[in-house]
């Protein structure tokens, strides 16, 4: 189910210097706003797990999520380069699936490892702040990466509704609007960094049940799917 090829080639395209770049800006923004937030306020509980969670958590994540999950597979539809890929002789869900965990990989260290750094920052991981958001990065990553990954399989407008997704639906109607939230990957990620750091701080409005049933059922099937629509592309190609 994986293939060292096309994960490799998956890499180069993915952390090419001027993606690479646009990948940095987010985590580097949230450490430097952490240590100025830290130098004028201090080590404060409530102030790291609002920073994180509202730069972090609902913003920087499903942005990579969405740049590493498109960008595993979307351009390589959009100028043809696929054909090649779908040339040699892998089977469509193994392709899906190297790519879904070269997506996973980069989001998480895009993501997760910065969260790390800033939760540190502002608070010396008080409370198990710094961890909890850290393990909600993780967990969202994975599902982020299968949902925009099937996205680029699906449309060329891929990045477009991505963003719209991760800015509209998750940071803005996820936060604001109860009963899009049982609709949200954040709020499910919450529910685990819930668990993990317990009290008041991190909060959700999803069970931990629910929400891990519903990360595990987003990431199969939109790999599942991504790998179907795949196949007929190849067919279409052929015919």
């Amino acid at each position: 189910m994986y293939d060292p090829t096309v994960a490799r080639l998956t890499y180069r395209a993915l952390l090419g210097r001027r993606r690479a770049l646009i990948l940095g800006a987010l985590p580097l923004l949230l450490i430097v706003i952490s240590v100025v937030v830290r130098a004028l306020t201090g080590a404060d509980d409530q102030t790291a797990a609002d920073l994180l969670g509202g730069l972090g958590l609902a913003t920087m994540v499903p942005i990579i999520g969405v740049i590493a999950g498109t960008g595993a597979i979307g351009p390589e539809i959009d100028d043809g380069s696929v054909v090649y890929l779908l040339s040699k002789p892998i089977k469509r869900p193994t392709i899906i699936f190297t790519k879904l965990i070269v997506a996973v990989a980069v989001t998480m260290v895009f993501s997760a490892l910065p969260t790390l750094i800033a939760g540190f920052i502002l608070n010396g991981n008080g409370q198990q702040i710094a961890v909890a958001y850290t393990v909600a990065a993780l967990v969202s990553s994975i599902a982020y990466a299968a949902l925009f990954l099937l996205l680029g399989t699906v449309s060329r407008h891929a990045v477009v509704f991505g963003l719209v997704y991760a800015l509209v639906w998750e940071a803005l109607f996820g936060s604001l609007v109860p009963g899009a939230r049982t609709l949200s990957v954040q709020q499910w990620s919450l529910a685990v960094a819930h668990k993990v750091a317990g009290g008041d701080l991190v909060t959700s409005d999803v069970g931990l049940t629910t929400a891990t049933v519903l990360l595990v059922a987003v990431t199969v099937l939109a790999t599942w799917y991504a790998g179907q629509k795949l196949r007929a592309l190849t067919l279409a190609g052929e015919e």
